[in-house]
């Protein structure tokens, strides 16, 4: 089989590698470039580019990006350049890489590979994956279906959209303890149990590597709370997974 390749694109770093599909685990050390600021669509075609051609890749290209994608087709931007919208990205990415590319929204491409290979794998009924990063993002399944496009980090919050309050990003800028953060999660996940009632809540994200300092902090709750298993490299295996599906 041709070797598929995954891309995730984020609001600060741009990573990529050839996936292993059978296994769901990167089949090389992904190469990793800053995300260019601005990220207009130019710039960040040349940085995905680049990621693409440090393996000599010639095969399939799934790519993440950080927004709602519909057939392709990217039409909100909340952490991105706003040239973005409206954008047929997948047209964009074929063009620029001369490869057969298909673009989906990042959390959905990580929940993607985590339900399929990771934390979430075999679970029936509703899974919530949530990314925390430079915002918050989600995937939802329903008996192993994506229910595309989610992006429940923009559910509104104490009035302000819940990333800007509970993201990794807020964290850091903030100067929160873990602890502090910690209680502003919680505030976060009652709202999304409340709305969707999932059995399981998998928390991913470039923060899933420090799970240890923050999720044994969180109350008890009727959905069973986990770090992803894939880490930050779920986009990545979720993208290849959808060029894959998608025919290459």
């Amino acid at each position: 089989m041709t070797a598929v390749f995954g891309v995730d694109i984020g609001g600060s770093g741009i990573k990529g590698a050839p996936v292993d599909l059978a296994r769901g685990v990167l089949a090389q050390e992904r190469h990793k470039v800053l995300t260019p600021q601005p990220s207009a669509p130019e710039a960040v075609v040349a940085a995905v580019r680049e990621v693409v051609r440090h393996f000599g890749h010639r095969g399939p290209v799934g790519l993440t990006f950080p927004g709602v994608v519909v057939d392709g087709r990217t039409t909100t931007a909340a952490n991105v350049d706003k040239g973005w919208v409206g954008l047929d990205a997948a047209g964009l990415f074929r063009e620029a890489l001369d490869l057969p590319a298909v673009v989906l929204n990042d959390a959905d491409a990580a929940g993607l590979a985590e339900t399929a290979h990771g934390a979430g794998s075999g679970q029936a009924g509703v899974v919530l994956v949530l990314t925390f990063g430079t915002g918050i993002g989600s995937a939802l399944f329903v008996d192993g279906v994506l229910v595309p496009n989610t992006e429940l980090g923009h559910l509104e919050l104490r009035g302000k959209d819940a990333e800007r309050r509970a993201s990794s990003a807020a964290r850091e800028r903030h100067g929160l303890s873990w602890p502090q953060w910690a209680e502003r999660v919680d505030e976060y996940l009652d709202l999304v149990e409340k709305l969707f009632s999932p059995q399981l809540i998998v928390i991913g994200g470039g923060v899933s590597r420090k799970h240890e300092k923050f999720l044994p902090l969180l109350r008890e709750r009727g959905a069973r709370v986990v770090p992803a298993e894939l880490r930050n490299d779920a986009g990545i295996v979720g993208a290849a997974m959808a060029a894959a599906r998608a025919g290459g």
